[in-house]
């Protein structure tokens, strides 16, 4: 034992104050080969990726939800947009197109509810780059979270925001401007499908996010995206009174679709396959964005 002790001497305590026996013991052990028993039982690995997704969602409408004066503006915005169009180009109403919703407030509204949407879809991007600049992202990354559960998170968060101002811009157009849908079950049909339309569109802004690092370059980028797809669509004038060259870029426009396919579901007007291509052009968008910006977010940021 004495041999044993000189070949592998303890370490010299160098301040008494400092010295650990427990740790000194331990160290001395395993440099001789000794292993502690494994612990038996299962280890935790996290929760599943349906409960951080609600866990983080919750999080997100709380924090978007806790400042009345945000939601307040928030919600009054779009309706304040809705009103100067529809008195502004109040005229417009007689055009060829328009005159069979019998006012340019019932053209005007179903293309309001989609601009919401695509305003929506794009504070999903602005959102995301808050939440890396503030370092939630980065605690999260120390912990078993699975980030695609922090991009859904980020997503489904805003789709239930998004619900709750078209249902109140709804309402405020009904009860304050006068707006006449036919019958309720078509208007709730319109604003479910601008809420698949503005998850799907989220996801884009998402991957835009994901590419860049300055929240000035996000806002910029979002800008030049949004505004070109709601001026070249059917939102504000019918695609038939376009310049020619005009009128080919508003039926390639992913808006146009969704737009007219709102508008069909919101006044009781045959829908034809405006439905069947903003859904696909829906998913497309979904698995494109979703795709680009897993792959973006899994690197170290």
């Amino acid at each position: 034992m004495a041999g044993l002790m000189s070949r592998h001497a303890l370490p010299a305590r160098h301040d008494p104050r400092s010295y650990d026996p427990e740790a000194t013991v331990t160290l001395y052990l395993r440099h001789n080969g000794y292993q502690p028993p494994q612990r038996q039982g299962p280890q935790w690995t996290g929760t599943r990726l349906s409960t951080q997704v609600a866990v983080l969602a919750g999080r997100s409408l709380r924090a978007a939800f806790s400042d009345y004066r945000l939601v307040f503006f928030g919600l009054l915005q779009p309706i304040v947009l809705l009103l100067l169009f529809s008195q502004v180009f109040s005229a417009l109403g007689t055009l060829p197109g328009v005159a069979e919703y019998q006012s340019y407030l019932n053209f005007l509204m179903p293309a309001t509810m989609v601009n919401i949407a695509l305003a929506t879809a794009m504070s999903s991007g602005v959102g995301l780059l808050a939440e890396v600049y503030t370092g939630f992202v980065g605690r999260l990354r120390a912990m078993p979270v699975n980030l695609l559960a922090v991009l859904m998170a980020r997503t489904v968060s805003d789709a239930v925001r998004l619900a709750v101002q078209l249902a109140v811009a709804v309402l405020a157009a009904v009860y304050l401007l006068d707006f006449q849908p036919p019958n309720a079950m078509g208007t709730i049909a319109a604003m479910l499908l601008c809420v698949v339309f503005g998850w799907g569109l989220s996801w884009i802004f998402v991957a835009l996010a994901t590419w860049q690092h300055k929240p000035e370059i996000m806002h910029a980028a979002s800008f030049v995206v949004m505004f070109p797809l709601m001026f070249s669509s059917s939102a504000y004038m019918p695609v038939n009174s376009m310049p020619g060259w005009l009128q080919a870029v508003s039926k390639a426009n992913p808006v146009t679709y969704a737009i007219d396919a709102t508008r069909a579901l919101a006044l009781g007007k045959p829908v034809g396959s405006a439905l069947a291509m903003a859904v696909l052009l829906i998913a497309g968008a979904a698995l494109l964005g979703g795709a680009i910006s897993a792959r973006n977010f899994r690197r170290t940021r």
